[in-house]
């Protein structure tokens, strides 16, 4: 069945579904999640076990860090349409993705992109190459998001300096039958139809099934993307012992090709919003699938082992002309990039990429529970993660340059030019290995002690291919000047922590951390990088906080203070002068979050961060990294039948360069929702994005070069719970 074929027949069921159930009786109010208004109380986040914070099964008010949850459930009712509009809901979490990245990069605690922030999938790291991830996209098969703010390297290793972000999935329920279903269409001719099913199978099996696919026409010109993305778990428990997990995800995404829209005079210019200075026939495309084993085995009350291994393919493609600019009267760009005719869009880079990367590997670990001194309680445990990433590299570097000038208005788009075409270029193999230890000593009933501490080792070969003729053939040694192939790096990072609750439902905790970051992306190491060190142990966090609930549980909020400092980064002393590694960069600041459900069916949660970010060789604040942000979300639901939301977003004023010479200006969106209940299984939403129609730097691409986010649209869905 055609695309265009799918969404017909889509909408036509949609329209006879609500038709049919246009007479059923007034909604009832309901605790239970197949309810599409819940209006009962659910546990909160606080007294839950977090994976990401800790490996022991400890709650969040018992783990001596910031951790914050994003509900599956409140991300598909808000329309959050990709992973990072959801995962940037949580304190202190900002964007800076931008189609260089995959979309991805995060900012947290004064340090962004891939090589700080570390992105899991099922808590299971993902290795970045060339600072690039694009898994997961879609957020239907997501049962949250967990996000573990300040260095994580102790628990998942090099590349989380600002802290750790957890995609957890949706897991088969052995419990009862489930099925949802969500089709929608909207602004940009933009529709979505997505539906999941999970439940007992017998004999101890369980299973869970998603599918999502979502096409829009994009708001600039040729802006048409599509992302399909399937997942499918089945599980085998035939007791509460044991559990063995078969699951594969999988990913189909063309993102929108577009690269930003260049300021003019220094200042964004409405008239151009809707345009688009990349070439007709652009391309980006990613494809990712995982599959992956887990095994949870508790021999008994005081032995549990645990074990997942899996294997990740990645095809990325890029194929754009990426960088654009306006001509000043002097006929030079603002940023010093091009020259020619004043009052034209200078457009350059035709740049074509191609990414082939494997991931696989293991991790395992074994927890041991048992008392010391007769009466304290402590939880051991030790474990193991191996891996190796393979990349071929492919590009067009070298080929004939393209550039030209356009009106800012009108223009003839042109074709990408490319003489020589995309070939691979190199390869390599990053090979890790590491082992961890993380435990707890309950002093006593109100005061424990955490600690954990990692050994990490890494092996990174690169070697270039070799060319003659146009064909390969052979490879050359790329790392020391040719002269080995090879480079290791180990590291050793720790941490040490206290929690203090004086009542049952409020914690006091303290930690300090170490962890380390790459120079660069790992598994992408060039020659220039390789005379420089991971900063080995050199970053260093102190952090202090408080944690509560109030109300009975109807209230929670969470307060946290830090100083978090980085070494060993890559300088320049002086205009074009050489690049030294003896820079230092740190962040302190405050984080709190704050959530209450109040009588008559109103409900409040807010969050924010206030922070103070440097280069502390030349008191800069680092490019990309905003120093306030906010979110606030409003929700009524007085009644059986409907429910009313806002989101209000707030981001605040970044630099695009790490001279401070380019600023970008902070923004406020409010997105608002409404959900009509036609029976308590079978919703109508209508969702409002940026309802004021603010244009917006989402995040930049270069100096002068700003992602604008979507403009003011409406979307109408129709999703179903059962």
């Amino acid at each position: 069945m055609g695309i265009a074929k799918l969404r017909d027949a889509a909408g036509a069921m949609a329209v006879a579904w609500l038709l049919a159930q246009g007479s059923a009786a007034r909604a009832e109010e309901a605790d239970d999640g197949r309810s599409i208004i819940v209006t009962g109380v659910r546990e909160p986040d606080l007294v839950t076990a977090s994976p990401t914070g800790s490996r022991l099964g400890l709650s969040i008010l018992e783990t001596p860090a910031s951790v914050a949850v994003v509900d599956g459930d409140a991300i598909r009712l808000r329309g959050d349409q990709y992973v990072i509009d959801a995962v940037t809901r949580a304190p202190g979490v900002t964007s800076s993705g931008d189609p260089g990245n995959g979309g991805t990069s995060l900012s947290m605690r004064g340090f962004n992109g891939q090589g700080s922030v570390l992105q899991l999938f099922n808590g299971v790291r993902l290795f970045p190459v060339a600072s690039t991830i694009t898994f997961p996209s879609d957020p239907w098969n997501i049962e949250r998001i967990e996000v573990l703010s300040g260095p994580a390297s102790v628990l998942y290793g090099q590349g989380a300096m600002g802290g750790a972000i957890n995609v957890i999935p949706k897991q088969p329920n052995a419990e009862r039958m489930e099925a949802q279903a969500d089709v929608g269409y909207g602004s940009q001719n933009s529709w979505h139809v997505s539906g999941g099913a999970g439940g007992p199978l017998g004999s101890g099996f369980s299973f869970r099934a998603d599918a999502s696919y979502r096409q829009s026409d994009g708001y600039v010109a040729r802006g048409e993307s599509d992302n399909l993305a399937l997942s499918g778990a089945l599980r085998f428990a035939p007791d509460d012992r044991f559990s063995l997990t078969l699951r594969n995800d999988f990913g189909d995404f063309h993102p929108m090709k577009y690269f930003g829209t260049p300021l003019i005079a220094s200042a964004l210019d409405s008239s151009i919003r809707g345009n688009n200075y990349n070439v007709a026939d652009a391309e980006m495309h990613w494809r990712d699938n995982r599959l992956a084993l887990t095994m949870d085995w508790a021999l008994s009350d005081a032995v549990t082992i645990s074990n997942t291994a899996y294997y990740l393919t990645s095809k990325r493609k890029w194929r754009n002309l990426e960088t654009y600019c306006w001509i000043a009267a002097d006929g030079d760009c603002p940023n010093g990039i091009g020259y020619g005719t004043p009052d034209r869009i200078y457009r350059a880079d035709n740049i074509g990429i191609v990414h082939d990367q494997e991931q696989y590997g293991d991790q395992g670990s074994v927890k041991l529970s048992a008392p010391i001194g007769g009466s304290m309680k402590n939880d051991l445990l030790v474990g193991f993660d191996v891996s190796r990433v393979k990349l071929v590299y492919s590009h067009d570097f070298g080929s004939d340059y393209q550039e030209d000038e356009v009106s800012p208005l009108t223009f003839d788009p042109g074709l990408f030019l490319d003489t020589q075409g995309i070939a691979p270029r190199y390869r390599t193999r990053t090979d890790s290995y590491s082992f961890y230890a993380e435990d707890r000593l309950a002093v006593t009933g109100q005061l424990s002690l955490v600690g954990g501490i990692r050994y990490e080792h890494n092996k990174v070969g690169r070697w270039n291919y070799v060319y003659s003729g146009g064909t390969i053939t052979g490879e050359a040694p790329a790392l020391n000047g040719g002269r080995n192939a090879y480079k290791t790096l180990s590291h050793t990072t720790w941490r040490i922590g206290a929690v203090y609750e004086p009542t049952r439902n409020v914690s006091l905790y303290a930690q300090y951390a170490t962890a380390v970051d790459p120079l660069g992306t790992l598994t992408t190491y060039s020659t220039a990088g390789n005379q420089f060190q991971l900063t080995n142990a050199d970053g260093y966090q102190y952090e202090g906080g408080v944690k509560g609930l109030f109300l009975g549980g109807r209230g929670t909020f969470t307060l946290a203070a830090y100083r978090l400092v980085k070494r060993n980064l890559f300088f320049q002393t002086r205009p074009n002068g050489t690049i030294e590694q003896v820079g230092q960069r740190s962040s302190q600041g405050i984080e709190a979050s704050f959530g209450v459900q109040l009588p008559g069916g109103f409900a409040i949660d807010a969050n924010g961060t206030v922070l103070d970010a440097r280069v502390d060789d030349d008191g800069t604040t680092p490019p990309g990294v905003p120093e306030t942000a906010a979110n606030l979300e409003l929700r009524w639901s007085g009644t059986g039948r409907f429910q009313a939301r806002a989101n209000l977003r707030y981001v605040g004023r970044r630099f695009s360069d790490s001279a401070e010479r380019f600023r970008v200006p902070g923004y406020v969106v409010v997105d608002a929702g409404l959900t009509y209940a036609v029976t308590r299984q079978v919703g109508v939403d209508l969702r409002f994005y940026n309802l004021f129609d603010r244009d917006y730097a989402l995040t930049t691409y270069s100096d002068q070069q700003w992602i604008l986010g979507r403009p003011r649209s409406i979307d109408v869905s129709l999703r179903a719970a059962f």
